[in-house]
């Protein structure tokens, strides 16, 4: 028993031992990272007070604290930032769909401010700014070495008031001007129309009426189109769709879902990972989907293509998305203002991180470019080229059909015409409504 007991008693005494050996090092360790940050700390103090007491000009000590707060954020990558009282209002505005400005999603590469995309309707759409295009003068003013917010807080001002932006554009040889007059943006999230037997649900951001919006254009277009069997599929335009509102992402994508995971968050800590799954109901009732994205689709675009995408719920279409894969949380801070802090990466449900990379179309459809001086064919041509049999005098009737059959077939002609005639409006929005009626055309008859 005391052979045993002394065992123990040394096991006891080893592991102390052990531990003892162990930890000293990383307290040790801990000790001095702790001693270096706080010497950081004196540093920024010293250098603080220095910039007060000897700059050349007085300064304001909130903007100069401020700036630094800031820059220790921007420094980690584009999208973390620190928000003021002030631009944290202005955000909140944005998310509830109306605020002031020139209606462009900007971000930053390096040290550039670069396009998302134009928001639909606004003075930067309606002037012809494009996604992937740089912004390099603010009224003659270089953006180079701005904060992002810097940069957005100079394209601000009056409602009314003129701005000139200087543009570089892949593809155009040299920096060319654009005027614009800012104006109040009020965002209409979601635009439904029927484009023959199709719903197109036009989405142009994610922000608290994008997924109402989606419900009601539904509701809607089935109706306009006489009843969902009368419908062939519906489209989701997600082209230049900055994103917005994660929780309407995820909403957006269950309306097309009957089951599933939709997205995971995975932060620095394996326990504050996230898996958000689809819920009974579909929206669309088992009718095909197609998908719309560009190089102007970002975050929560991206989501939901990803989403529809990885289940085979939906066929995507159009280029590469832009690739923005992470998540930032806003995490309100002293004095009103907020930080905007990346603290996760998205997943889509296959388990891909779409972060830098965005997501591939299934099949990649290029929107062409306009040629205003291309040759276009006279109204005597066109009617040439379209005259047929029925044309000639003293035809042969068609007795296959009755009246009523001739008329049904006229009106799906003319849905097929229309159709034909959006190409030449919007090329990759016309291919979409095409697969949707080449869909139709072989499922099997009930």
């Amino acid at each position: 028993m005391k052979r045993l007991l002394m065992a123990a008693l040394g096991g006891t005494l080893a592991g102390t031992l052990l531990t003892t050996q162990v930890a000293g090092p990383l307290i040790a360790q801990e000790a001095a990272q702790n001693s270096s940050v706080y010497e950081q700390l004196d540093l920024f103090g010293d250098i603080f007070e220095r910039i007060r007491a000897q700059y050349v000009e007085e300064v304001d000590s909130k903007k100069l604290i401020e700036a630094a707060i800031n820059g220790m954020l921007t420094s980690l990558d584009p999208h973390s930032s620190y928000l003021n009282e002030e631009a944290f209002g202005d955000m909140q505005v944005q998310t509830r769909g109306q605020f002031g400005g020139l209606g462009i999603e900007v971000t930053q590469e390096d040290g550039f401010v670069k396009v998302v995309s134009p928001m639909d309707g606004t003075p930067a759409d309606a002037a012809g700014i494009q996604s992937g295009d740089f912004i390099t003068h603010v009224n003659g003013e270089a953006m180079l070495g701005l904060t992002l917010d810097d940069a957005v807080e100079r394209m601000r001002g009056e409602v009314g008031s003129e701005i000139v932006i200087t543009i570089v554009r892949e593809g155009v040889a040299d920096p060319f001007d654009v005027s614009l007059i800012r104006d109040t943006i009020k965002m209409v999230a979601v635009k439904p129309r029927l484009v023959g037997n199709t719903v197109v649900l036009r989405i142009s951001t994610f922000n608290d009426q994008t997924f109402p919006g989606v419900q009601e254009g539904i509701k809607k277009m089935v109706e306009e189109a006489g009843g969902i069997d009368k419908v062939n599929g519906f489209v989701i335009d997600l082209r230049n769709n900055p994103g917005g509102l994660l929780n309407q992402a995820i909403a957006v994508s269950d309306a097309f879902l009957e089951t599933g995971e939709i997205v995971s968050t995975r932060g620095r800590n394996p326990a504050d990972g996230e898996r958000f799954n689809a819920t009974a109901g579909d929206l669309a009732q088992g009718k095909p989907v197609v998908v719309l994205i560009n190089g102007g689709s970002a975050s929560a675009s991206e989501i939901v293509s990803g989403a529809l995408q990885d289940h085979r719920r939906a066929i995507v279409v159009g280029t590469k998305s832009f690739g923005k894969g992470s998540v930032q949380t806003l995490i309100p801070m002293k004095g009103e203002g907020a930080m905007r802090l990346t603290t996760a990466r998205y997943y889509t449900p296959s388990g891909r991180s779409i972060q830098a990379l965005g997501v591939m179309p299934d099949i990649v459809v290029k929107q062409p470019l306009v040629d205003p001086a291309a040759e276009t064919a006279t109204e005597e041509e066109t009617a040439a080229a379209q005259r047929s049999e029925a044309d000639l005098r003293g035809v042969l009737s068609n007795d296959s059909m009755s009246e009523d059959e001739k008329k049904l077939l006229e009106e799906e002609r003319a849905r097929t015409e229309e159709a034909a005639k959006l190409r030449d409006e919007d090329y990759q929005l016309a291919y979409a409504v095409d697969i949707l009626r080449g869909l139709a055309a072989v499922a099997p008859k009930p």
